[in-house]
């Protein structure tokens, strides 16, 4: 199997689709500029907004992820109530009445495309360095002349770690940690995709490499 780790930016694709969505429907609105196309604009920059909270702050427990959703909830409201009740505080309702963004479509197609070369690039760079593990090695390929370096498979420890719930939202991602007996340092990676599939894969793995060890051995009583 196959252990590929990729940088945060992976996580930045549901601006990505978002950009992409908003570009096909300013296309069919015909670039207008109207209530809907400026609601359009808002949707993209909360999504926006969130996808960076996402990529540059860590929230390691579903603590931190509800009091997120919570305030929120609350800036939302606060805003819908100042909006609907301008009399409250009229200095921020103006400026909440003033918030008009608008782009074309041309502006989210380019920032779609953007993302779809760094995306494109991502994918080609870590096929020149990623880790396969084998019934008995532990293989890392790595350079575009694929070097190889070899690691002994048995007594292979594994560590998982979710250290960002909304990276595990995002891709079911988190960091694995490998300790090959042999080795002195532990093998890190980052943002490994579906690590809870990959985790029970390497353990069915190194399992049924414990079992045909221990069935090769031979029996004390036969030396």
């Amino acid at each position: 199997m196959y252990l590929i780790s990729y940088p945060k930016v992976v996580f930045m694709y549901p601006t990505f689709l978002a950009s992409l969505i908003c570009g096909i429907y300013m296309t069919v609105a015909g670039n207008a500029d109207r209530p809907d196309t400026e609601v359009v604009a808002l949707v993209f920059l909360g999504i926006f907004a969130l996808n960076m909270l996402v990529f540059s702050f860590d929230f390691p427990r579903t603590t931190s992820l509800t009091l997120l959703f919570f305030v929120a909830a609350v800036v939302m409201g606060a805003l819908l109530l100042i909006r609907s009740n301008p009399n409250i505080l009229p200095a921020i309702a103006g400026l909440i009445a003033a918030l008009k963004p608008w782009a074309n479509n041309q502006f989210y197609f380019v920032i779609s495309a953007i993302f779809a070369v760094i995306f494109v690039a991502v994918f080609i760079n870590v096929r020149f360095d990623y880790w396969e593990v084998r019934p008995n090695e532990l293989l890392h390929h790595h350079g575009i002349l694929s070097n190889l370096e070899r690691m002994s498979a048995p007594n292979l420890r594994i560590d998982k770690e979710i250290n960002d719930v909304f990276e595990y939202l995002l891709l079911g991602s988190g960091r694995l940690i490998l300790h090959p007996a042999n080795e002195r340092r532990a093998i890190v990676l980052e943002n490994v995709p579906m690590i809870t599939r990959k985790e029970a894969e390497l353990t069915r793995l190194l399992s049924a490499l414990q079992v045909r060890v221990r069935e090769d051995e031979p029996d004390a009583d036969t030396v």
